[in-house]
């Protein structure tokens, strides 16, 4: 019952309990001072009678009164006293305070909101915990990503200084490396350059129509050439009489499409490495599935795949080295084209990364 519904009974109740009451009193009374024990109608018996009743009324008013008033304030202020007590905890960092609430009165949905807050709350410190972890290995990771290249670019630019590239083709071979080897830190910066530029929503995007079946052909055409020579397969399924345009940057697009398939590649563990791509084409959007054969991913670690800084593979090698920051610039980069990506995954089948655009005509 609300609140005001309370609080209008409350009222009537005040007016039509204590009438009632002093009916039957009066009746009782009257029966038992008139009949039963013979009294007077006139006289002293009346005056008694009269007197009895005024103060028969004013203690049943009182008595009336008082406890409504105690049973209706008792019932708003017990939840005010409790969401009280819970703002205390939260402000003292105690998110595991519950306040949620059964009742139907506005109390109670205040309670409930209140409940959600404190949930979500509780979420978004996890997350930040979570977040500032990741920071700390990403930090970890990039310390070890850039001082491995520069320990190796510092040990052959020595071997130069020192004479141990003694020939042209020594002098080559270490030249080619240092160049490399900047290479993979100069990649390495521009990935963290440009995931603080999404961070910061300072990437303009360059829209234009994107036929992602003309895209995806010759994206797919490039992928065949490099896995066949290891025995793999790069596939496109496309309905040929459906449209697959959609409104996109095109570089953008083609980062997410890179960095998706090299995160694919780097944990396959299959000889013959298989990428398929599906497009399906609805009436608002445009769905691009990319799918592999690789080792998948466990469950407790799919949600987490598109958060900023984290690895499934925690282990530091080059097969699976990284900052972390691919998949979380692919969610970003969908996201500021008002699209949406998720992924599924089995262990030792393959992962499958889906992401949706809004299709134009």
């Amino acid at each position: 019952m609300s609140i005001k519904k309370r609080l209008v009974l409350s009222n009537i109740a005040m007016i039509i309990i204590p009438m009632v009451s002093f009916l039957i009193i009066e009746m009782i009374v009257g029966y038992l001072l008139f009949v039963v024990f013979n009294g007077s109608p006139q006289g002293d018996d009346l005056k008694w009678f009269i007197g009895f009743r005024f103060i028969a009324i004013a203690f049943i008013l009182v008595i009336t009164n008082g406890l409504l008033t105690y049973y209706v304030s008792k019932s708003i202020l017990k939840p005010i006293t409790k969401l009280t007590n819970a703002a205390k905890e939260i402000r003292d960092g105690n998110l595991d305070f519950s306040v949620e609430s059964s009742k139907k009165d506005e109390l109670g949905q205040l309670s409930n909101t209140f409940e959600m807050m404190r949930l979500k709350l509780k979420e978004a410190q996890k997350a930040q915990a979570r977040y500032e972890q990741n920071r700390k290995e990403l930090i970890a990771s990039i310390s070890h990503d850039l001082k491995t290249p520069l320990t190796s670019i510092k040990g052959y630019v020595k071997g130069i200084q020192d004479g141990v590239a003694n020939t042209p083709e020594k002098v080559d071979r270490y030249v080619n490396t240092i160049y490399n080897k900047a290479n993979d830190m100069d990649a390495l910066i521009d990935e963290l350059f440009l995931y603080s530029k999404l961070e910061l929503e300072r990437v303009p995007l360059r829209l234009e129509k994107v036929d992602l079946k003309v895209f995806f052909d010759d994206f797919i055409e490039e992928m065949e050439f490099t896995l066949e020579k290891d025995g793999g397969s790069a596939t496109l399924d496309a309905n040929p009489n459906q449209r697959y345009v959609v409104k996109a940057d095109r570089e953008q697009i083609k980062r997410v499409v890179t960095n998706i398939i090299q995160n694919s590649l780097k944990y396959m563990d299959k000889n013959q490495k298989n990428i398929s791509v599906q497009l399906t084409a609805n009436v608002h959007d445009v769905v691009v599935e990319i799918k592999d054969n690789g080792s998948g991913i466990s469950k407790q670690d799919l949600p987490l795949i598109f958060e900023s800084f984290y690895r499934t593979d925690t282990s530091r090698n080059s097969a699976t080295g990284g900052s972390g920051l691919g998949l979380s610039i692919v969610k970003k980069i969908i996201e500021a084209h008002g699209g949406s990506i998720w992924a599924e995954s089995e262990l030792g089948e393959g992962t499958s990364i889906s992401f949706k655009l809004k299709k134009v005509s």
